[in-house]
C-alpha cells in the first residue's frame, strides 16, 4: 500500500491515475481524511474558530484541535461530508464512478456498484455531488456565443415559448461558446420557468461576459441586450432555407446530447424540480470533455466538495 504524506502532496498534481491506484491510495477512512485535509487546508491547518495557522491535535475519530484556542472538529464539518454515516472509502469511490464514467452513472446504479443499503443514500450522494460541480467563482462565457432554449421532459407536445401549467415540459436556456473555424468551447445550462425577455436577459447576464457577441433566433425576447452591453447576431428562421439546427449548431447540438444524455443514463427519470441539478452535471462533463487526465477531475471535484456547505436529505427532496 502507497502510504499519503500531506507534506509531499502538491496541490493540483497528485492524486490516482487508475483503480489500482486509487485502492492503493485510499484504502481506509483514515487515508480519505488524510488527503481531505489535505484538499481543505493546502497551506496547512487553519482553525475555523481562530483561523490561525498552526500545526492540529490529531484526536480519536478523526478530531482535530487547534494548539491556540483548543476548538475541537473534525475534517468533515462545513462540507459535503459532515453528519454522513456512509464510509467515505465509499464517498471516494463514488466521486471516482461519477468522474470517470463518460456518462455518468444512476443512482440505482451506484447503489449496485458500491452495494449501498438504499437507494435513497445513493440518490442523496450523487445529488450532493452535483452541488460540487459549480464553483462560484468560474469565469463567464466569452466571444461569440449561442443563446437559445429547448424543452426537456414530458411527453406533451406543446410548441409554445411558455408552456401551460398542465404541461410536463421544462425550458432549458443554453449558452454555448462557439470556437473558430470550428468547435465548441464551455457551456451553461439554466432551468427558467418561460423564454420571456426578463428571463432570457437575466440568463444572458448571469453567464455571458459583457462584450462578447451573443448569437440567437428572431424571438424579440432577446431585443435590447445591447443596452446590457452585447452585440447581438440575430437570424431570422421564419421563411429561412436553412434550418435551424444549422444555423445555431452549437445550442442544438447540446440540446440533442442532453436529452440522450437523461434518457440513457437516467432513464428520462429526472423530475422538474432536479432539473438543475442534472443540468450542473451535464455541464461539469460537458466543460471537461476533453480533459486527458480522469484522477484530475476526481481531484477537482473532491476539491469542491469540501468548500461546498453540507445538506440534508430532507432539503434536497425540497428543491
Amino acid at each position: 500500500m502507497v502510504a499519503i504524506s500531506l507534506n509531499s502532496l502538491k496541490s493540483g498534481k497528485d492524486y490516482p491515475g487508475n483503480w489500482t491506484q486509487f485502492l492503493q491510495w485510499f484504502p481506509d477512512d483514515n487515508a480519505c481524511l488524510q488527503f481531505l485535509e489535505h484538499l481543505r487546508w493546502p497551506s496547512g491547518f487553519v482553525c475555523p474558530r481562530c483561523l490561525k495557522l498552526s500545526k492540529p491535535y490529531h484526536l480519536t475519530r478523526g478530531r482535530m484541535m487547534c494548539p491556540i484556542c483548543r476548538y475541537q472538529g473534525t475534517v468533515t464539518a462545513g462540507t459535503l461530508f459532515e453528519k454522513s454515516r456512509t464510509p467515505l472509502t465509499n464517498w471516494f469511490a463514488a466521486a471516482w464512478y461519477i468522474t470517470n464514467e463518460k456518462h455518468g452513472v444512476s443512482a440505482l446504479g451506484l447503489q449496485r456498484l458500491l452495494g449501498l443499503g438504499s437507494y435513497q443514500t445513493a440518490w442523496t450522494m450523487l445529488h450532493r455531488y452535483r452541488r460540487a460541480m459549480v464553483n462560484p467563482s468560474r469565469g463567464k462565457l466569452s466571444g461569440f456565443v449561442e443563446v437559445d432554449e429547448t424543452y426537456v421532459g414530458g411527453s406533451d407536445k406543446a410548441k409554445t415559448r411558455a408552456p401551460c401549467a398542465q404541461s410536463k415540459k421544462s425550458i432549458v436556456a443554453i449558452a454555448v461558446e462557439i470556437k473558430k473555424p470550428k468547435g465548441f468551447g464551455r457551456i451553461r445550462l439554466k432551468r427558467i420557468e418561460a423564454a420571456t425577455q426578463v428571463q432570457l436577459h437575466s440568463f444572458i447576464q448571469e453567464t455571458i461576459e459583457p462584450g462578447s457577441v451573443v448569437q440567437t433566433d428572431g424571438s424579440s425576447a432577446y431585443h435590447r441586450i445591447h443596452e446590457f452591453g452585447y452585440e447581438r447576431n440575430k437570424l431570422v428562421q421564419l421563411g429561412s432555407k436553412e434550418p435551424a439546427h444549422e444555423t445555431l449548431v452549437g445550442v442544438h447540438r447540446v440540446a440533442s446530447l442532453l436529452k440522450r444524455w437523461i434518457l440513457g443514463t437516467h432513464q428520462g427519470s429526472v423530475g422538474h424540480e432536479h432539473l438543475d441539478s442534472y443540468l450542473d452535471e451535464y455541464a461539469f462533463r460537458f466543460n471537461r470533455r476533453a480533459s486527458n487526465s480522469r484522477g484530475l477531475l476526481f481531484y477537482r471535484l473532491l476539491e469542491q466538495a469540501v468548500v461546498t456547505p453540507p445538506v440534508s436529505y430532507e432539503n434536497i427532496k425540497k428543491r
